[in-house]
């Protein structure tokens, strides 16, 4: 079956020559694709190749895991950008506002009066023995009700059925998203090499969601008409290191680890040249196990003692707030359509893709009966690890997941093998299709808020489905065309 692509009617294309054609050319695309053919092969590999410069001199850089010389490596860009119109963004934009705001609906539940389990939506047993419920948030208020102030939402136009070209939400990502600092340089860098471009298409701009992003942490605060912000990262060999310090700089706000902060009868402050300051808000790049030594895992010297007393005591806002982990691992995935519909009382805009829960017999079966066709995953994996994608693994490959599948169901859940949609590409051979996802980023605060697009990631090696650029995918810049 033929993927749906972003550009062309039809999909199935190969190479270049075969984009000229006007009569499968999508509408949005025309006047991108005119430009295009009038750029020399020339002209676009030197292009290619001043970005990749710009890239590592700015020091966007990360590790492929895996890779015997370990050496940093900027993330492949591909200058053709994924394209929707305004109509079907505002359609999609809806979806993931009621999506996000129904798992904040859930966070607060499960934290206080439980009404979901109670009901049986959600098994109880899926919630509160999951590794990522955090007993210590229990009958904890948090400003405004919200606990994941920053989501990033994975969704794909899949080949499903009837459905060509619906959006499915693939992945929720709520403890510490990563990502939209390939966003915004990925924007900078399309209007710094082709300015014209820009002058030719109305696309929305991007460059405003630092500033969203800071009122939205300002509005988590607990009290103060300026609370101090920060952003806590793990440090400079984190693999995300350069967007912790990208956006604390475009916020102008303070980067600190863990060892600058302290907590003193319940009130965190920050070590600076001219004294402790008070410290009300900490948009936090570290996993909950590491936050506070006093409450987690004592072994850590990533976060600060006391954070968790501080927190309690209402004294301080953390963004994403703990415990958000329990609404986005893949065990619960499945039920967030019903998180919907419980406490909204409307049908989800955006679909979830079929999902097999390996904890449950007879999906179990299905699942190892035809774990060849099927994409495996481990319900607290991320990255593009712990999976089987069953159509590219061998054969010893499925045995042997099959074994950890049967040793362990509950740890597991399934999905059928989507064709994601696809979009041109600049490879080694020319320009040819390549598989993608997007990871738009969604801010709550007084209001559900998202920044026009979100990061485009492509799978660079041919009918790979992996995206992830710790395993070799690239990004694209994705634009969203105001209406005239």
């Amino acid at each position: 079956m033929k993927a749906f692509d972003e550009m062309l009617e039809g999909g199935g294309y190969r190479l270049a020559q075969e984009l000229g054609d006007p009569n499968r050319l999508r509408t949005h695309y025309a006047q991108f694709s005119a430009w295009l053919s009038r750029q020399s092969s020339l002209t676009i590999a030197t292009r290619r190749e001043e970005a990749e410069l710009l890239f590592r001199r700015v020091g966007i850089t990360f590790a492929v895991y895996g890779d015997s010389d370990g050496t940093e490596r900027t993330i492949p860009f591909d200058i053709i950008p994924r394209i929707f119109p305004a109509d079907e963004w505002a359609r999609l934009e809806r979806g993931l506002r009621q999506r996000v705001q129904a798992l904040n609906m859930f966070l607060h539940d499960v934290y206080h009066e439980q009404h979901i389990l109670r009901e049986g939506i959600v098994p109880t047993e899926q919630v509160l023995n999951n590794a990522q419920y955090r007993p210590e948030m229990k009958g904890i208020d948090v400003p405004l009700g919200i606990y994941a102030h920053i989501a990033g939402i994975d969704i794909v136009r899949a080949t499903h059925g009837a459905e060509v070209g619906k959006f499915f939400v693939l992945e929720d990502n709520l403890r510490v998203p990563s990502g939209v600092s390939y966003m915004l340089e990925n924007r900078k860098m399309m209007m710094r090499l082709f300015p014209e471009l820009f002058a030719s298409h109305r696309v929305a701009p991007v460059a405003h969601y630092p500033d969203l992003l800071l009122d939205t942490l300002r509005q988590s605060a607990c009290h103060g008409e300026r609370p101090n912000v920060v952003v806590l990262t793990p440090g400079m060999y984190n693999s995300a290191y350069f967007e912790h310090a990208f956006l604390a700089q475009q916020m102008g706000v303070e980067l600190v680890e863990g060892q600058d902060l302290f907590v003193k009868d319940d009130v965190v402050y920050m070590r600076t040249t001219q004294g402790p300051r008070r410290v009300d808000v900490i948009y936090r790049r570290v996993d909950d196990d590491f936050l506070d030594p006093e409450a987690f895992r004592e072994d850590s010297s990533l976060g600060a003692r006391g954070l968790m007393r501080a927190l309690r005591a209402g004294n301080v806002s953390i963004c994403n707030t703990i415990g958000t982990g329990v609404a986005d691992d893949k065990s619960i995935y499945p039920y967030v359509p019903d998180m919907i519909r419980f406490y909204l009382d409307e049908e989800p805009e955006i679909a979830n893709v079929p999902t097999f829960m390996c904890r449950k017999p007879d999906e179990l079966d299905y699942v190892l009966k035809n774990i060849a066709e099927l994409v495996v995953k481990e319900v607290h994996g991320a990255g593009g690890y712990g999976m089987l994608v069953g159509p590219a693994s061998t054969r010893a490959e499925i045995d042997d997941f099959s074994a950890r599948v049967r040793a362990n169901p509950a740890n597991y859940i399934a999905q059928p093998t989507l064709s994601l949609s696809t979009c041109p590409t600049y490879v080694d051979s020319g320009v040819a299709p390549r598989h993608i996802d997007l990871r738009p980023f969604v801010l709550s605060g007084r209001q559900v808020r998202l920044a026009p697009g979100g990061l485009t990631r492509v799978a660079l090696k041919e009918g790979s489905l992996v995206v992830n650029s710790s395993q070799g995918g690239g990004t694209k810049d994705t634009w969203v065309l105001e209406e005239n």
